[in-house]
């Protein structure tokens, strides 16, 4: 292999299934805590003194990766010299945080910091710690290698002056006390942390080092430090829109006091071979820019993320073959002991479910999940070499599935799940809302054991295969066709959708007639998740990047072609106006899908308040499984929107033919406003539950109903839409495209039936029409101009269609042409209506038209 020039930074993929928001990172510090090693105390520079005058007789020493050495209360790294230039991982987790209240917290076993870390020799003798941060490579016999390297100088982060060197001369002692006592970036947290949190200077005399361990390829170091935090307003406010954060301990004691750890991680020697990412399987990736002499551009290696599993020397051929084989290395996972016991099997079982998976990647017992053994004092679950799922006692409704990888192969070398206490009440809601109607286990406010560890256990599966390297994949439920949902037997034996990595929760289609059982209802790994395995972690032939390319891509298309269920799609990296990638919905007919859905929500709102109903609540849950009803109604009306103005994206190769973007169909676009019109500007009275709204909401409140219409009129009438529909209607042909036009005039003419039927206009009905009026009258009258600057797209202008509205639109005429219209229709029916609230609120709405067309000026 060719020596090349590799200067990586750091890419860490986190997925979950209701990801927190990350914290921002902030430029690295100088040591708060006293100086780097000997520099910085106040004292005369030593050179390097004899190594038994360093490590004396009271040293108690530890070998492993370093030899980690211990004078009286001082610290000492011994490094062979060829540790030296070794690429590390610095990963600092919390592992005991104070409580906070509000806002953002932290938690026990949740990542603080990390970084790439080199330890070098230095001139004057000094070791420098440098933070690998670019992401480039060259092959050092190209000329270009030089122009690489002068362009990519990593920071020296610390300097360490040599106390000793070894004693056969094969390595150097420097003392890290101070370093890691102190606040430095690398090995602290971040300052967005310390924003959240009002941290402000480390309290030296309250801070210290607790304890550092050596292993054969990783160090593990303990460290207590306390910072002074203001108490000031009841505790640190994150400016306006951020959440408020309030640590008790800051008001109490005027400092906060955190126990972290640090694991130092040896990458590997020999980076493990890449496998080149392909948009059209969902895996995490990272990359680096390659450079050399023979280019004519610079090319991007993209790859993915995931565990180096490798059959045992002597199965490589079977291996090969496509026999099952055992890994030399299984992927662990162990329980926390903080975890409830009840709990404990089902998150073993949602690891443990990913085998069968694994299996058409040929591979047996690849993956298992065992309870962390609580009387082995050698382990430790900060320990980087093992993968954990942390619970953390948080009222947060969350989970998530970090992974830490080497960025220069995308290798995971370990991931600590985070587990959050409150995440049973996400699940208890979405079953009860989805699937009462159909399963009477969902009909209380807390659910047996067995029911919960099912629960649990589909989270734990969609978890870990994020760890395992998987994106989202929320086009998979677009694959099962909406008649199947119902189908006992098929839905039962093949479930709901193809993927757990979909947000697809429930089978919401199912109706009580259908008498599917929860294995029906409930996601697992399906067909999209055992290719997406295979894939990732089975064999591909090839005797070189180039070849194995080439047979991936062969791989990918026949798959594919043979299974629809295979099929990747996700709205969170590309194109956001395909309606076949959705959060939360199910069936490749979203229309009819959301009307089975509406059906069971009217079966279950009747008997909520018999199924929420506790002694002594005073009426919490019925409020809050309300809410949750609703919110249920608005994703349905979402997910039918979507298809409006949708546009699908398959990604192909290039010696495909098949065209990669396509307009959603235009009898679909249509039954999609149908449905809209239907279930959601009709007034949905079904919702208007008078026992339920006289318990939670007082008259003069905001109006559920009226807010779940305006939200979805508003999503209907955005320029990005509405423009990129008249921008298809050129690109794909009349015929096949529904316009802007098209859906103003139908929609109009619904949401104005009144009009010609005479009958009189109800309180919602008047809210929403005088709504479509404002939207129209500021599509023509934009409060804030928009200037076009020209016509193209990319260098040089904007396009008029992309987003927000102007003069040049076609929108903004046909949005002055539906106004000129109705404005002679409201006047005419305004003239013969009987019902007074009708006529009056019509000659409004008349005036209000006439001054949006002719404005004063």
């Amino acid at each position: 292999m060719k020596k090349k020039l590799l200067l990586i930074g750091l890419l860490v993929s986190t997925m979950a299934m209701a990801q927190r928001d990350s914290l921002p990172s902030g430029p690295a510090r100088g040591n708060a805590g006293g100086g780097f090693g000997n520099l910085g105390l106040g004292t005369a520079r030593q050179n390097p003194r004899p190594y038994k005058e360093i490590i004396t007789d009271k040293a108690v020493s530890k070998k492993g990766m370093f030899t980690v050495h211990k004078v009286d209360d001082r610290y000492y790294f011994e490094i062979a010299d060829a540790m030296l230039g070794r690429e590390i991982l610095a990963v600092t987790r919390y592992s005991k945080v104070p409580t906070v209240t509000g806002g953002r917290g932290v938690y026990g076993g949740e990542i603080a910091n990390q970084q790439s870390l080199v330890f070098e020799k230095g001139p004057s003798n000094n070791v420098f710690l440098r933070v690998v941060t670019l992401i480039n490579a060259a092959d050092t016999k190209d000329e270009i290698y030089k122009a690489v390297s002068n362009s990519n100088l990593n920071a020296i982060t610390a300097a360490f002056p040599i106390a000793a060197f070894s004693k056969d001369s094969t390595g150097v002692v420097i003392e890290v006390t101070d370093f890691f006592k102190g606040d430095n970036q690398v090995v602290s947290v971040s300052s967005g942390v310390k924003r959240t949190l009002g941290l402000s200077q480390l309290a030296t005399d309250r801070s210290f080092i607790q304890k550092m361990s050596s292993y054969p390829i990783n160090i593990e170091v303990r460290t207590v430090k306390t910072f002074s935090a203001s108490p000031a307003g009841g505790g640190f406010t994150l400016p306006t829109p951020g959440p408020t954060t309030s640590v008790p301990a800051a008001n109490a004691a005027g400092a906060i006091t955190i126990e972290l750890n640090t694991s130092l991680l040896l990458l590997p020697k020999t980076p493990m071979a890449g496998r080149i990412a392909d948009k059209r399987v969902g895996f995490f990736t990272d990359d680096y820019t390659l450079f050399s002499d023979t280019q004519q551009k610079v090319e991007s290696k993209d790859f993915a993320v995931r565990w180096r599993l490798e059959p045992k020397d002597e199965e490589v051929d079977k291996w090969k073959r496509g026999e099952l084989v055992e890994p030399k290395k299984p992927i662990i996972y162990y329980i926390d002991p903080a975890t409830p016991k009840q709990w404990r099997q089902y998150l073993i079982l949602g690891v443990n479910d990913w085998q069968k998976a694994f299996e058409k990647a040929g591979f047996s017992n690849a993956i298992m999940a065992k309870e962390w053994p609580e009387n082995d004092t050698t382990m430790s679950m900060e320990d980087a070499r093992y993968s954990v799922i942390r619970y953390f006692a948080s009222s947060t409704e969350n989970a998530y599935g970090p992974n830490v990888h080497d960025p220069r192969s995308g290798e995971i070398l370990e991931s600590h799940i985070g587990w959050y206490h409150n995440v049973m009440k996400l699940v208890h809601d979405w079953y009860m809302i989805q699937a009462a109607a159909v399963d009477p286990r969902a009909r209380k406010m807390k659910y047996d054991d067995e029911l919960m560890g099912d629960l649990i256990r589909f989270v734990s599966s969609h978890e870990v295969g994020h760890t395992l390297g998987l994106l989202h994949n929320m086009g998979s439920s677009s694959k099962t066709p909406v008649a199947k949902l119902r189908d006992k037997v098929w839905v039962e034996a093949n479930g709901h959708t193809a993927s757990i990595m979909d947000y697809a929760r429930f089978n919401y289609v199912a109706q009580p007639e259908d008498n599917i059982g929860k294995a029906g209802l409930y996601p697992r790994i399906g067909d999209y998740d055992k290719w997406a395995m295979r894939w990732g972690y089975g064999y591909i032939a090839g005797n070189n990047e180039e070849e194995q390319k080439k047979n991936s891509n062969k791989l990918i298309t026949e798959t594919l072609k043979s299974n629809p269920r295979a099929w990747f799609g996700t709205y969170e990296f590309g194109n956001q106006s395909d309606p076949r990638s959705q959060s939360e919905d199910l069936s490749d007919n979203a229309v009819v899908a959301s009307d089975y859905g509406i059906k069971n929500l009217q079966r279950i709102i009747i008997n909520l308040p018999e199924w929420t109903k506790e002694e002594a609540d005073l009426n919490g849950n019925i409020a809050e499984m309300y809410g949750q009803l609703l919110g249920q109604f608005r994703r349905y009306a979402g997910h039918v929107s979507r298809n409006i103005g949708g546009v699908y994206e398959t990604f192909k190769t290039a010696e495909q033919e098949e065209p990669v973007y396509e307009v959603t169909p235009k009898t679909t676009q249509r039954d999609a406003l149908g449905f809209l019109n239907r279930q959601m500007f009709q007034t949905p009275k079904w919702l208007i539950a008078k026992n339920i709204w006289d318990k939670i909401n007082a008259p003069g409140t905001a109006d559920p109903v009226a807010a779940a219409q305006e939200a979805t009129l508003a999503s209907l009438l955005t320029g990005d839409r509405m423009n990129r529909m008249q921008y298809s209607v050129e690109r794909f042909g009349a015929d096949k495209t529904y316009s802007a036009l098209d859906m103003l005039t139908e929609l109009q003419a619904d949401l104005f039936s009144e009009l010609k039927s005479n009958k009189a206009i109800d309180l919602y009905r008047r809210m929403l029409q005088k709504s479509y009026v404002d939207k129209l009258d500021d599509i023509i009258n934009p409060s804030t101009p928009t200037i076009v600057i020209g016509f193209g797209v990319g260098r040089g202008g904007t396009n008029p269609y992309a987003s927000g509205f102007n003069s040049r639109s076609d929108v903004y005429s046909i949005a002055r042409a539906q106004l000129v219209q109705l404005r002679s229709q409201v006047t005419s029916a305004g003239a013969v209506t009987s019902d007074r609230m009708s006529k009056i609120h019509l000659q409004d709405l008349a005036d209000k038209i006439k001054k949006a067309l002719d404005p004063v000026k």
